[in-house]
């Protein structure tokens, strides 16, 4: 959680996933959504930024085989460590409206880098879903719009396992306000403290 202003007005943090850590140094990649948002965009070097965290249960590092992590927009945010992070054969799908952002900063983790945007600007023109292959996987990860990623749910649904990394309203981040809970198949979770990362099939979502 992060709060960039002393102000009351915005009165919450905003949640935000961690990018990358190296060197000592926490790098947040974000997209400018709001007034908070738009605030922390606009800190400077040797300005104030608070933070609380790190919150909630995030991805298995340890797991191995051919990995298939797919992002949509702004969803590349916390993959990026996981892509550092595995030890694993992994190919990232992208997905962008039309500006490509942060895969020079993947390419050295993953062994391939695929492409989508809905102008077909860069790479595949459509949804990243569309050329998505699970036949070719072991296991999948998925952060970004919710629609993309119950389509990419649809997709490994009793094939292969999928971790999603959910992107839920918070105002706590610590499990007390309950802002956050999603139905699962064992009852309401909060994403803020059982997640963000969930498994796929863990998740119920109702049309």
């Amino acid at each position: 959680m992060i709060r960039g202003w002393e102000a009351l007005d915005p009165f919450l943090p905003r949640p935000i996933s961690i990018c990358d850590i190296s060197h000592g140094i926490i790098t947040f990649l974000y997209e400018v959504r709001g007034k908070g948002t738009h605030i922390i965009s606009k800190l400077r070097p040797g300005d104030t930024l608070e933070l609380l965290g790190p919150l909630g249960n995030g991805f298995n590092m340890n797991l191995k085989g051919n990995v298939a992590i797919i992002s949509g927009g702004i969803g590349i945010a916390p993959m990026v460590y996981l892509a550092k992070k595995l030890d694993a054969s992994i190919d990232f799908y992208c997905g962008f409206r039309n500006e490509v952002y942060y895969t020079n900063e993947i390419k050295n983790y993953v062994k391939n880098i695929i492409i989508s945007t809905e102008d077909g600007s860069v790479g595949y023109r459509g949804f990243i879903t569309e050329i998505f292959k699970p036949e070719k996987y072991d296991i999948a990860f998925t952060c970004g719009p919710l629609p993309m990623m119950k389509k990419v749910l649809d997709i490994c649904q009793g094939r292969m396992p999928l971790y999603m990394s959910m992107e839920n309203p918070m105002a706590c981040g610590i499990g007390t306000c309950l802002g956050c809970t999603i139905e699962t198949t064992s009852g309401m979770k909060r994403v803020c403290k059982e997640g963000p990362v969930f498994l796929g099939k863990e998740l119920v979502f109702n049309d």
